[in-house]
């Protein structure tokens, strides 16, 4: 398809812009603000149940794929979020994805088996990043650009909020009764906000029938998209740690899902006639920067969200109240500076110093946390967590911000799609890549009497949990895992320089 096709089949589509009066707008917002906060608690709640459900469901070796599974599912379907409810309506899909949390929020709690959980994990993944990314769309449908920045300022501190909730709740839930608790109690809550949704949340219906929508969709895009997503995540994730990388099958996915990639650029590129992913985005050079910047970010994000409650409760031995309570400062910085960084880009109407900020205090505590050692005082723990929410705090939202300032207006849901398609897919390779350095660093560091410990990497077992050499081992395994985020953050703060600040006004409607 060329260019002027593909425009021509954007311009058909409905337009979902729907500037709301102030008391509309607050219903909507806050019914937007919930739903993201039960994302967050059940997206960090689960960071401190893994051990327990680890022993539980004897799942010591392979827990990681709750988190990978879930972030997989998310990443697979990030593209193909933005065209539905550009096709079917925000709100249609909106209120499906919540129904697809909540079903597998109940589907965990009755999980009898590490892979039945696992599954269940992936469904809930699907539910929850469709309520991300759809907020952050429906956001710029009902809020001009010039205060998009005060209010996804809010839901970055929803999403702090529901990140201080969740492991504080799990714990709590977990000593009194069991994990499977914090997923019952979620479920229903989804089912809930749903029908918040549905009251509260007004939207423009599509005026096409549905027949003719379901014509639209891009079923060949999404169907070789995902196959490439799913056989290039699940060797990354998996390889080293569960299956050896020379493999036959870790090979053969590999090749295959590369193939499947290069196929669906190929179609977005010459054949889809409503792309997910138009290739002409990447013609903007800043764009493409940003695009990585959310890359990296997922990645360095993610592995802090899983491994720094890891570290306090292995390597510190903390209970899972405490390192609940130590992980604190990093999600109250990352609300507060949210909330202020938003306040500073609607009014000054700038964000470049925000976003070189943020990346360079996050820089600066990636660093700091090599200090951390088993003796560290929980003081120093603080104050570094502190830099680190400060920097997320700083990114999280002025970087979504500028991509929309670099962007049509025609094309805002497949811009935020696109950026949360490359933030999921950077915490799944995250995750997967800090797995295989942990699991690496104990197998090289445990004394050999106790290498079959390097099994267990979320739930130490009892009989080891007082053994110096084992702890040192899970120290040393732990500082690899911050050495790897160090890079990554500088990384994202040399492409800093590429970021020009365009002020808060779009592109004029046309393709850049």
């Amino acid at each position: 398809m060329t260019r002027q096709e593909v425009r021509r089949a954007e311009d058909a589509l409905h337009d979902q812009a729907n500037l709301l009066p102030r008391r509309q707008l607050i219903l909507a917002f806050a019914t937007l603000s919930i739903n993201l906060l039960i994302v967050a608690i059940d997206q960090n709640g689960i960071s401190v149940t893994l051990p327990t459900i680890a022993t539980d469901l004897n799942a010591e070796a392979t827990i990681s794929w709750a988190g990978t599974a879930s972030l997989l599912a998310n990443t697979t379907f990030q593209m193909l979020y933005g065209r539905l409810s550009d096709i079917f309506g925000r709100k249609n899909i909106f209120i499906a994805a919540i129904l697809m949390l909540s079903i597998g929020d109940l589907l965990c709690a009755l999980s009898q088996s590490a892979v039945m959980f696992y599954i269940c994990r992936a469904i809930a993944g699907i539910g929850g990043g469709g309520i991300i990314n759809l907020t952050l769309i429906i956001v710029s449908d009902i809020v001009t650009l010039e205060q998009r920045g005060k209010y996804q300022g809010i839901n970055g501190a929803m999403v702090g909020l529901g990140n201080v909730i969740g492991p504080f709740l799990a714990a709590a839930l977990i000593q009194r009764t069991s994990w499977r608790t914090f997923f019952y109690m979620l479920s229903p809550l989804g089912a809930m906000t749903a029908c918040l949704t549905y009251f509260y949340l007004p939207s423009k219906p599509p005026t096409a029938s549905f027949k003719e929508s379901v014509r639209q969709v891009d079923w060949m895009g999404s169907l070789v998209s995902s196959t490439g997503v799913i056989l290039l995540l699940i060797p990354i994730t998996g390889g080293g740690a569960y299956f050896s990388w020379d493999s036959p099958m870790v090979i053969s996915m590999l090749a295959v899902g590369f193939v499947a990639f290069l196929s669906f650029i190929a179609w977005e590129w010459k054949l889809a006639k409503l792309p997910m992913m138009p290739v002409e985005i990447f013609s903007n050079s800043v764009v493409v920067v940003m695009f990585l910047q959310s890359f990296l970010f997922g990645s360095v994000y993610q592995a802090y969200l899983y491994y720094v409650p890891l570290y306090l409760q292995n390597a510190h031995q903390l209970s899972v109240m405490t390192s609940a309570i130590v992980y604190i400062p990093l999600v109250v910085a990352q609300s507060l500076i949210s909330i202020l960084s938003g306040q500073y880009i609607s009014r000054r109407k700038r964000y470049g110093e925000v976003i070189i900020f943020g990346f360079g205090i996050w820089t600066l505590g990636a660093g700091l946390a090599l200090v951390f050692n088993r003796a560290t005082n929980p003081g120093v723990i603080v104050i570094v967590l502190l830099l680190i929410g400060t920097g997320v705090g700083c990114i999280m939202q002025p970087t979504l911000v500028a991509l929309q300032a670099h962007s049509p207006k025609y094309r805002r849901a497949v811009m935020i799609s696109n950026r949360n398609f490359f933030r999921s897919a950077g915490g799944a390779c995250g995750l997967a890549v800090s797995a295989a350095v942990l699991q690496a660093r104990l197998r090289a560091t445990l004394p050999q009497e106790y290498k079959y410990v390097s099994d267990s990497t979320y739930a130490l077992p009892e009989s080891v949990k007082h053994v110096p050499a084992v702890l040192d081992a899970y120290m040393a395994a732990s500082r690899g895992v911050f050495i790897l985020q160090v890079p990554l953050m500088a990384v994202c703060l040399l492409c800093t320089v590429f970021i020009r600040d365009r002020g808060l006004e779009s592109p004029e409607d046309h393709d850049n």
